[in-house]
């Protein structure tokens, strides 16, 4: 197995994940779910794996929704999705082309890109061409929305939180109408955000109530030690000590796949021989280099984004106490810290932002109440970030 940081990795190179595939497998025999993890953790490789080996009775249909602006492109996307598999069956979505053509007046033959004047009906060509998928199918269909968050964050901007709320409520709509049909949705930023922020705007339901909420977490520390191990032999790459080594990988990237390839991809240029105090100095070398490879800048920049100008200080005050603490704090400490840089006494803000914080994969709370930065990776570039100290 070859380091390969950032690209695509073959479904039988995904390691350590079946016993968590086979679980999202049976809770998808009920239900529909949502994917929530930090950025980097392999939810695109997960769903990637369940496409390629998925069982007999599901029908798997997959697609990034990253660059989807409006209602009518994700409905255009949708058709043509359900095109392309309906035409291995020599069959096609009819119900939602014969009302495409009484629409246009045009003949729809093959993938379609529709007229702007059709934008005002999306939402019955989305019903449509899933009615026909559904029909035309004797399995269950799973539809795998990468960045589906990101998606309805993107027409929350372009044409207004009302919009976002129809897709919103179509699909829950679509999900309760069709008891063959599930949706998975995964993103880099949580559904929550976006819900939250509709909700602000008077959006007064609750549109994934009726899926599973599932946090996708790191590797183990064995499997994280065992793709490690196995990237340094495929790129043969001999360390002084090869199981000392691959456990200081593991520990180092925090269990995240992606770091795990970049840290062992680096290793490659490195002179020999490979030590052990070679993981640390490329992770140090990545978290202070000016040109971020590792995109960690996100975090930072995901605050000002998707948390309200309320919520940003005490968001940035509260990672910036965390990220400088040598030992998990409890909340009155982190309150009594906090009232130290902001001038406050609402600790049922400061209390509201811890939650989102968690939620966003920024804090752990531990068993005991007490309080820490999730992933030490994101700690340290922080502290470094931000001039915290350690």
């Amino acid at each position: 197995m070859k380091a390969n940081p950032g690209g695509h990795i073959a479904p039988s190179d995904v390691l350590g994940r079946d016993e968590f595939i086979q679980r999202l497998w049976r809770i998808l025999e009920r239900q529909s779910l949502t994917l929530t993890a930090v950025r980097r953790m392999g939810k695109t490789c997960i769903s990637g794996k369940m496409v390629a080996e998925a069982p007999p009775q599901v029908l798997p249909i997959y697609r990034d929704l990253e660059r989807v602006r409006t209602p009518l492109e994700f409905s255009e996307i949708v058709f043509n999705d359900v095109e392309g598999y309906l035409s291995t069956l020599l069959r096609t979505a009819e119900r939602a082309r014969q009302w495409l053509a009484h629409v246009t007046g045009l003949e729809i033959r093959g993938l379609i890109k529709l007229p702007d004047a059709v934008a005002p009906h999306w939402k019955t060509l989305l019903i449509k061409t899933i009615e026909d998928l559904v029909e035309n199918q004797d399995r269950t269909v799973i539809l795998f929305w990468d960045e589906m968050p990101l998606m309805l964050y993107n027409i929350k901007q372009r044409e207004g939180e009302e919009k976002a709320m129809e897709v919103l409520d179509t699909l829950r709509s679509l999900r309760q109408m069709n008891p063959g049909l599930r949706m998975i949705f995964t993103g880099s930023i949580g559904l929550h955000n976006v819900i939250t922020s509709l909700k602000q705007a008077g959006y007064a339901n609750d549109p994934t109530n009726d899926m599973y909420q599932q946090d996708v977490p790191p590797l183990s520390l064995s499997d994280a030690q065992e793709l490690a191990r196995r990237l340094l032999e495929g790129e043969e790459i001999a360390p002084e000590d090869p199981q000392a080594t691959a456990l200081a990988i593991a520990t180092s990237a925090d269990g995240i796949p992606f770091y795990i390839h970049h840290i062992v991809d680096q290793m490659v240029q490195r002179p020999r021989p490979i030590r052990v105090t070679t993981v640390r100095e490329i992770l140090d070398a990545f978290l202070t280099d000016p040109h971020d490879p590792w995109h960690l800048g996100y975090f930072r920049e995901r605050i000002d984004t998707y948390y309200t100008p309320d919520e940003r200080p005490f968001a940035l005050g509260l990672l910036d106490i965390l990220s400088a603490a040598g030992e998990p704090l409890a909340f009155e400490n982190i309150f009594n810290l906090l009232k130290a840089r902001l001038v406050t006494e609402d600790s049922e803000m400061t209390r509201h932002v811890v939650t989102l914080l968690q939620r966003d994969h920024y804090v752990l709370q531990q068993t005991d109440g007490a309080f820490r930065f999730r992933f030490s990776l994101i700690k340290c570039w922080w502290q470094l970030h931000r001039g915290m100290g350690s």
